[in-house]
């Protein structure tokens, strides 16, 4: 059971002040650097051909190094050795071959097999149209 320090009050009357003081000043950050609050580094392109390369190739190189450690694992604990070692090597070889097709195709981390949309260019086609935008 957890116990709560004699200096933290038991009530529901908390001051949100402090919040609201943190949540203008995130305002003020992104509005600073451009960056919108549906954005985030999970969906962006990587800065050059360069990065994409460095990408594609830490993908490869820990899929199949991860596979390989678990394989070799689990042979040592099961005394199988070299099946789980091959059937691993070529489950992390797969595995970093999905993530180079992910990421080469643009589908990054967005859910399934999707594109991440951009919210900008969205919001941006309701205001065209003349639909309502989320930050009216």
């Amino acid at each position: 059971m957890t116990k709560v320090p004699p200096s933290v009050p038991m009530t529901g009357d908390h001051s949100s002040e402090p919040l609201k003081d943190l949540d203008q000043r995130l305002k003020k950050a992104r509005a600073q650097t451009g960056m919108d609050e549906g954005q985030g580094s999970a969906t962006k392109e990587p800065a050059s051909g360069a990065g994409l390369a460095f990408r594609i190739g830490t993908d490869l190189v820990s899929g199949v190094l991860l596979g390989a450690v678990i394989g070799i694992f689990l042979d040592r604990w099961l005394e199988t050795a070299p099946w789980f070692l091959i059937g691993f090597f070529f489950l992390g070889s797969a595995a970093g071959m999905l993530s180079v097709y992910r990421t080469v195709n643009g589908l990054g981390m967005a859910a399934g097999y999707q594109k991440a949309e951009d919210t900008r260019s969205k919001e941006r086609e309701k205001a065209a149209a003349g639909g309502k935008t989320s930050r009216e």
